[in-house]
């Protein structure tokens, strides 16, 4: 038998946000003692981590060497993929320069690059472990580049990762996601998600799974997030099939760390946003305000070469780079 433990969406940060009312910090590293705890308990051969491991690409590196520490405590190796909270203007080739580039450098955690599968085998089970890392065009293009793995191995299980938009319901207009209805047809067994920090927990179609269990992190006070305990994956894999269950961590209720007198300015913020954006629409025919979006909407409309959209792209990624650059000194 083979198992595993998947997380995802710790977003690891050196400072506490403002609708929380204990110490972020330190409440997260509580929760990733636990996932290490448990991970060791019950003898896991691997663990998974679904992307956003850190909450900015360039975190600190006293912050960074904080977790680092926690994640040594794992006796199993740390697979991972990049989120959109990993990269440089959400660009998956600019994670060798970041903090997850180095815990993947130092061996911390190993990154599963697209079309890099992974091999785990025992006792006569051989498990594919590959991903997809958040990028700009995720959600928005043929959703079988995505969420589709080959099996290159030669595998008995396919377990894929995608950082994603994998929802129940569709979202309102303008905001890319995939439906988890429309990809029941995946070669996949398993497919493990994260970025919808709300999570739907395990979903199971004639033997094929699709999980998002939520994020470790609790970072914002919507009411969803007030009502929900950070959860865990548990997975063991064998001849006879794939049993996975969920595990929830100690942790305290929502209305405990979050700062409830921030959803009403929250609520009022979003209602001035909305605005804004329907007074954009007015004016042009975006149905989105991400950079990424825009530009590949002018490309589309001018009939613009492949080469000049990536290099548009290309030159935006260092730009937010140099910001994210800039905010820290």
């Amino acid at each position: 038998m083979i198992s595993f433990l998947y997380f995802t969406d710790t977003h690891i940060r050196g400072t506490t946000p403002k609708n929380r009312l204990d110490s972020f910090p330190d409440t997260i590293k509580d929760k990733i003692d636990q996932v290490m705890a448990l991970a060791n308990e019950h003898q896991v051969d691997f663990l998974l981590h679904g992307g956003d491991v850190f909450d900015r690409p360039d975190l600190s590196p006293s912050t960074v060497g904080q977790f680092a520490q926690l994640f040594r405590k794992a006796k199993a190796p740390i697979y991972a993929i990049a989120g959109n909270h990993d990269t440089f203007g959400h660009n998956p080739l600019t994670v060798t320069r970041t903090m997850l580039g180095l815990l993947d450098a130092f061996g911390i955690m190993t990154l599963i690059h697209p079309d890099q599968p992974v091999v785990v085998e025992k006792e006569g089970v051989r498990l594919q472990l590959s991903g997809q890392p958040y990028h700009y065009d995720l959600d928005q293009r043929d959703p079988k580049l995505d969420y589709y793995p080959i099996n290159e191995t030669n595998a008995t299980y396919l377990i894929h990762l995608v950082h994603s938009m994998l929802v129940e319901r569709a979202l309102p207009e303008g905001v890319s996601h995939t439906l988890i209805d429309h990809i029941w047809g995946t070669t996949a067994d398993v497919i493990f998600t994260g970025h919808f920090h709300s999570g739907f927990g395990i979903k199971e179609k004639d033997g094929t799974f699709i999980c998002n269990p939520g994020a470790l992190a609790r970072i914002n006070n919507h009411w969803t997030e007030i009502e929900r305990m950070p959860t865990v994956i548990l997975g063991e894999v064998d001849k006879a099939g794939i049993r996975l269950k969920e595990i929830q961590l100690k942790a305290q209720k929502g209305e405990a760390v979050l700062d409830r007198s921030y959803v009403e300015k929250a609520s009022h913020q979003e209602e001035k946003l909305h605005a804004f954006v329907q007074q954009v629409k007015e004016k042009a025919n975006f149905e989105t305000l991400q950079m990424g979006d825009i530009i590949r909407e002018i490309a589309a409309m001018s009939n613009v070469e492949e080469k000049v959209r990536e290099e548009a792209l290309r030159r935006m990624t260092l730009i937010e780079e140099r910001w994210e650059r800039d905010e820290t000194e």
